[in-house]
């Protein structure tokens, strides 16, 4: 992970270590949205990794979809 994606790593880890016990373990998805923006700032960087993981919270609604939803690999993203 760069010292980029660390450093916006850390409400999330803030989130899962604070709130999550309070909120539930109630996640639409598999992974958890918490740990699906660690993998992917992990697996993609800050930036790219920050979008991911901002799409993936903006499908999380009452009207949403649900089930197993990873994170696409770094070559699965790539633009043709």
């Amino acid at each position: 992970m760069t010292p980029l994606a660390h450093i916006v790593a850390l409400p999330v880890r803030a989130y899962r270590l604070i709130f999550s016990p309070w909120v539930g373990f109630n996640c639409r998805f598999q992974p958890t949205c918490s740990a699906y923006a660690l993998e992917a700032l992990q697996k993609h960087g800050a930036v790219k990794g920050s979008w991911l993981a901002a799409r993936r919270i903006g499908r999380c609604h009452p009207l949403g979809s649900d089930g197993y939803d990873p994170v696409p690999d770094p070559e699965d993203t790539k633009d043709p």
